[in-house]
């Protein structure tokens, strides 16, 4: 199966997801990347401390590129060819938002040994840092699986 259309799904959609959804667009240049979050807090900006770590690994969430918070849809769930979450629970969230997108939904993490990915939300720089590593570890991974 080809998975052209990918959706980066966490809670709010100001850390993880906007974070993975722009560390995973180039590295899959020929596919559709966009994230949202099951409880998002609508508009909302990147949190200061993922533009921060983004910004130190030269990726722009602020400004002209900011990232805008986006609530998950049914319809989002339906375009998307594979949702990737953050958390064991949002596989579930997911599914109550669209049940019949439970089949294509996969932890982020699911390849790296640490399936879920913590929420850097309220946390000390350091902790944005180790969440961004285990996102970047991530998306790598899965670039590189769905290159194939």
């Amino acid at each position: 199966m080809r998975y052209d259309k990918i959706l980066i799904v966490c809670a709010g959609n100001i850390c993880r997801s906007p974070l993975a959804e722009h560390l995973l667009k180039p590295q899959l240049p020929d596919c559709f990347v966009a994230s949202a979050g099951v409880t998002a807090w609508v508009g909302q900006g990147a949190d200061p401390k993922v533009i921060d770590v983004a910004r130190r690994h030269h990726l722009d969430l602020s400004g002209l590129n900011g990232h805008g918070a986006k609530q998950l849809t049914p319809q989002m769930c339906l375009f998307a060819d594979l949702i990737l979450v953050m958390e064991e629970q949002h596989i579930g969230a997911v599914a109550a938002i669209q049940p019949l997108a439970r089949s294509k939904t996969m932890l982020l993490g699911q390849w790296t040994g640490q399936k879920n990915i913590p929420d850097p939300y309220r946390r000390d720089q350091a902790f944005f840092d180790k969440v961004y590593q285990q996102i970047a570890d991530a998306c790598n991974i899965w670039a590189k699986k769905l290159s194939h």
